[in-house]
């Protein structure tokens, strides 16, 4: 991406999400580092990607934002202006940070093809070069690398989106684990409702629109510069025709909609939902960090250190060392579903690392290229 727009552009991106609080201190800093990492490939896809997503982000985020505060419970007390607060560096390196490696993996990739290219030109180049040799611009059955860093955007904003306009929906969530798919409240891991779907595939598409208006695909014309995009030889097959176009949007569309789901799957599974007794809602961690709850209902009967505490004292507020409950032994706070192996970060990247690499194979598969050739100029 040229300096004279990516410097700007990422100057602009910082200073709304400072200006709009959007992000804390170390999450701006986390936010710039990516940016710069996305301003270097050539193309201006990748940073373009990533301003959508954060634009588009920020824009769900905040619709209904006093109504969302209200369907869920904040582990510790709500934000001054009823929204869950600004996002730190964790939540956007885990949904950034897999795009980030893959874009400058592409930079790298397409650094050494452009100097081999200009090898040809100046008649240093082997035949060995010319067989194994890509395109600068983006060929139909081409580098895998470009589909795995849409598909993580896709699925990340189809994530986010489903989330911050899915629990707006009218209908009672769904745990996507259950077998019976049994109701949850609102803000539970794995509860997903149609508009919730409906929501992610929109954001999916946002994504994928954006990609293919920003595309440098090869074109007839494009591929016949052999310094500019690729060899002759290449350049046979590499042109896309608008059935191409169309094939590609509706798989990336539909991938990231996929990741919305699996993310909903690894949530429900490997992810603790807590729910608050008294008030029936969930309760949600600041930053997506685990919610912390005491014990499950009746295991305080046998805490060896209940005969240390006196009965008048065990459920007293003033004591630190009190049980969380109504002061009738019962837990204020109980697990509704998931086992504590994840948070909700971990399953963001886990998600996204699976949806970016999964597409880059279906991609190989579907036009016979290798996975490895993410490794080969």
């Amino acid at each position: 991406m040229k300096p004279i727009i990516a410097i700007p552009a990422t100057l602009a991106l910082v200073y709304r999400a400072y200006s709009k609080k959007s992000l804390t201190p170390g999450g701006i800093f986390a936010a710039t580092l990516t940016a710069i990492a996305h301003a270097i490939h050539p193309w201006n896809l990748p940073f373009v990607l990533l301003a959508v997503f954060f634009l588009a982000g920020s824009r769900v985020t905040h619709v209904k934002e006093n109504v969302k505060a209200r369907l869920t419970m904040p582990a510790s007390g709500p934000t001054a202006d009823g929204g869950e607060g600004p996002r730190t560096h964790i939540q956007v390196l885990a949904n950034s940070f897999v795009a980030s490696v893959l874009t400058l993996l592409h930079a790298y990739q397409l650094h050494q093809r452009k100097q081999v290219l200009l090898g040809l030109q100046a008649g240093g180049t082997t035949t060995a070069d010319l067989e194994n040799l890509g395109s600068l611009c983006f060929a139909w059955g081409g580098d895998l690398l470009v589909i795995g860093i849409i598909a993580n955007y896709a699925a990340v904003a189809a994530d986010t989106f489903s989330s911050e306009l899915g629990i707006l929906s009218s209908a009672t969530p769904r745990l996507i684990t259950s077998l019976t798919l049994r109701k949850v409240p609102r803000g539970t891991n794995g509860g997903v409702t149609l508009g919730g779907l409906a929501a992610g595939l929109l954001g999916s598409v946002i994504i994928v629109t954006s990609a293919v208006l920003f595309l440098p695909l090869c074109t007839p014309d494009t591929t016949r510069n052999p310094l500019q995009f690729g060899t002759a030889a290449a350049s046979a097959t590499a042109a896309w025709t608008g059935a191409d176009r169309r094939a590609l949007m509706s798989f990336l569309a539909l991938w990231g909609l996929l990741g919305s789901v699996l993310d909903s799957v690894l949530g429900g599974l490997f992810q603790r939902s807590v729910r608050d007794v008294r008030s029936g809602k969930i309760v949600e961690g600041e930053g997506g960090v685990r919610v912390l709850v005491s014990e499950t209902p009746g295991s305080h009967k046998h805490r060896p250190d209940d005969n240390k505490i006196p009965p008048s004292e065990r459920f007293d507020i003033k004591n630190k060392n009190r049980r969380p409950s109504f002061g009738d032994g019962k837990p204020s706070r109980v697990v509704e579903n998931g086992w504590d192996l994840l948070d909700n970060n971990e399953v963001n990247f886990l998600m996204a690392v699976i949806m970016s690499v999964s597409a880059m194979v279906a991609a190989g598969w579907y036009w016979g290229v290798p996975l490895s050739s993410i490794f080969k100029p």
